[in-house]
């Protein structure tokens, strides 16, 4: 009987420990979603300074930063877990929760606006896309005003 007692306890212990090990670390997530909002920041500073006029326009780079977007915009949100907000290494406010619905708005406004953006790429049409790139601009910043204390925001006009 003590046996089985022993070998039950030990047997829990290790569903525990694998199941915690599945689990990414706060630092982690937060680490990777910084990550792949960097990576956003990196594409769309560029058509952000297109559509300023600060930076000649590239119908190439435009098309090819928007298709980038498409597919970056898709990896950070999964990644804003509450055990990795409020933490001294993110500026992510706990209002991602707290205002989940919003939140996940916020998150489909700015893929529908890169959607916009992409089209508007494969138009050629330079007025289309400096709409769509102010567009999504303020989408971005819409979003980093409610839910981060990153001071950043783009400046599209």
């Amino acid at each position: 009987m003590r046996l089985q007692v022993t070998v039950s306890v030990v047997a829990a212990a290790a569903t525990f420990a694998i199941a915690a090990s599945a689990q990414p670390s706060p630092n982690f997530l937060i680490a990777t979603r910084k990550g792949a909002m960097n990576l956003q920041s990196k594409y769309a500073g560029p058509l952000f300074a297109m559509a300023r006029g600060s930076a000649p326009y590239d119908a190439r780079i435009v098309q090819r930063n928007a298709d980038y977007l498409l597919v970056i915009s898709q990896m950070p949100w999964e990644d804003f877990q509450p055990n990795s907000l409020g933490l001294s290494n993110t500026k992510a406010k706990d209002a991602i929760v707290k205002d989940a619905d919003k939140f996940k708005k916020l998150v489909d406004t700015l893929q529908s606006e890169e959607q916009k953006l992409a089209a508007a790429a494969r138009s050629g049409d330079q007025a289309a896309v400096k709409s769509a790139v102010q567009a999504m601009g303020r989408t971005c910043n819409s979003c980093h005003e409610d839910f981060s204390d990153f001071d950043f925001r783009f400046k599209f006009e």
